[in-house]
């Protein structure tokens, strides 16, 4: 039903306009509401992200021997999914400031301009019939003023005409003043009679054209204002909702990693990480001092007593270390604090280590190597003698790498372990670089490139090419500035890498 067909509504003015402000003022409640809302999400991601990193472990403890266990790995899962779940708590804070607190003060500010706009036309409409009414008004009391003044001039004009003193033109007079009287108050009476044919035509104008279609407008201002405030309720659950699949997922994580926790396995670490690879002590001997019972009485009483400990004999060198408290043992370079079990793990790890750097630094005397060839034999590229520094730095940490290695081989020969295989095949691959490429079995290409510049190839280990020319790359770049590439006939060797734009296969 139309506000403006509703007769109540005509003179009720001030109610539309007070309720039309009351709903303008729940949009803006509703606002603050979510607003609100939001920086609760905000505050309790916050919360939780804090609380996984504190609880999160630093990377100085990620090489920790707990950090093994299935328990530790599942309960750093917890700490990742929270971390993950606070995201989406965020996000939920985001899509309701954007989706609802944004959006909705805007609307909220069009339909204040538009809602100011209607009730200036009402006013105006209202201002206009108040005008014409005063019109109305003084035009009736004019008219009401000079047809007194005329009753008064005819009723002059006949006491005079009676009047037998009088004079013919005072009597003339009389009648004629009457008479002017009597036009002005005529005329009076027309315009009272316009104007207020006027002011019923604009009051009729006003109350059934005008006002109700100012609060059918009104109407469908508060109408339109309802309806986005219900869209407004129904996203702050739609928000929540897109994302519960998410949380869902982070959730089955935790639940996952509960799972995934296994007792046996935690057990079976415990024993790798702690077994030490000593025997279990023998039988305590016995050992017979009644042999000497019946020795003289003079002997025993010129000997000094014996003691408790002095009666254990040989027995007293045993070590009851399964129960006695062990002070913390010195660490040492040979890890030989550590029980044999213990101290073998470790030696394999430090070798495995040494064997890593010192293949860095081999490839890296590899590619030094190749650059100063290319250098002497294409010197406007660069200067071999700037290399010498890097070569020498590089074969002193090669020489004291391998060093390291022997040292700490022969620590793990006499641990019981054995470390000459490694040794043997990283000094066999090392001791020497061989640029000979055509003993060599081919390598799967793991790429493309195309020549942006010619480049002459004159030195030992390069391959010439021409600016376009496509080649299959089987080396990449090791930091060195030098790519390894083979032409379709076999040919295989070295270019500048910023000669050629590079597409590896994914």
């Amino acid at each position: 039903k139309a506000w403006g067909n509703c007769f109540e509504c005509r003179d009720q003015y001030d109610i539309i306009e007070k309720h039309t402000q009351s709903g303008l003022e729940l949009v803006e409640k509703y606002v603050k509401f979510v607003k609100e809302r939001t920086e609760i999400e905000q505050n309790y991601a916050k919360q939780l992200r804090n609380l996984s990193k504190k609880y999160n472990l630093k990377r100085s403890s990620k090489d920790e021997p707990e950090c093994r266990f299935s328990s530790y790995q599942s309960f750093l899962e917890i700490l990742n999914e929270m971390n993950d779940y606070a995201g989406q708590r965020e996000l939920i804070a985001e899509n309701m400031m954007m989706s609802i607190c944004i959006d909705l003060t805007k609307y909220l500010q069009e339909l204040k301009q538009e809602r100011k706009t209607y009730l200036m036309e009402a006013k105006k409409a209202q201002q206009s019939l108040e005008s014409t009414y005063k019109q109305l008004d003084g035009s009736k009391k004019r008219f009401e003023r000079e047809w007194r003044e005329a009753e008064r001039a005819a009723q002059y004009a006949e006491k005079t005409d009676q009047d037998i003193n009088a004079t013919k033109a005072d009597v003339e007079k009389a009648k004629q003043q009457a008479h002017m009287r009597a036009h002005v108050a005529e005329e009076c009476k027309n315009d009272y009679a316009a104007q207020l044919q006027k002011y019923n035509k604009e009051q009729n104008q006003f109350y059934f054209n005008d006002m109700p279609l100012i609060f059918n407008k009104l109407q469908d201002l508060d109408e339109r204002r309802v309806r986005k405030l219900a869209q407004g309720y129904i996203l702050f659950s739609d928000t929540e909702k897109h994302v519960m699949p998410i949380i869902g997922k982070c959730l089955e994580g935790i639940t996952k990693a509960g799972t995934n926790v296994n007792e046996r396995n935690d057990s079976v670490i415990v024993i790798e990480q702690n077994k030490s690879g000593f025997e279990r002590p023998g039988d305590v001997e016995f050992e017979d001092y009644s042999q000497g019972i019946n020795r003289a009485s003079s002997d025993s009483s010129l000997g000094t007593p014996k003691g408790p400990m002095d009666l254990l004999g040989k027995n007293r060198s045993k070590n009851f270390w399964l129960f006695s408290k062990r002070s913390k043992p010195t660490v040492t370079e040979d890890f030989a604090h550590l029980p044999p079990e213990q101290r073998r793990k470790r030696l394999q790890q430090k070798l495995e280590e040494i064997c890593k750097e010192l293949q860095k630094e081999v490839d890296q005397s590899e590619a030094l190597g190749k650059m100063k060839d290319v250098y002497e034999k294409n010197p406007q590229m660069g200067d071999p003698a700037s290399l010498a520094s890097q070569i020498s730095q590089t074969s002193q940490n090669i020489e004291r790498l391998r060093g390291e290695l022997n040292k700490y081989e022969t620590w793990l020969a006499e641990a019981g372990g054995r470390g000459d295989t490694l040794h043997g095949v990283f000094l066999a691959i090392y001791a020497e670089f061989d640029d000979d490429f055509e003993d060599e079995e081919l390598t799967a290409p793991i790429g493309k490139c195309t020549a942006m510049y010619n480049f002459p190839g004159a030195s030992e280990g390069t391959i010439s090419m021409q600016e376009g020319e496509v080649l299959a790359v089987v080396e990449e770049d090791k930091g060195d500035g030098w790519t390894r590439v083979r032409r379709n006939n076999g040919d295989e060797g070295y270019i500048p890498t910023s000669y050629v734009t590079i597409s590896l296969n994914k």
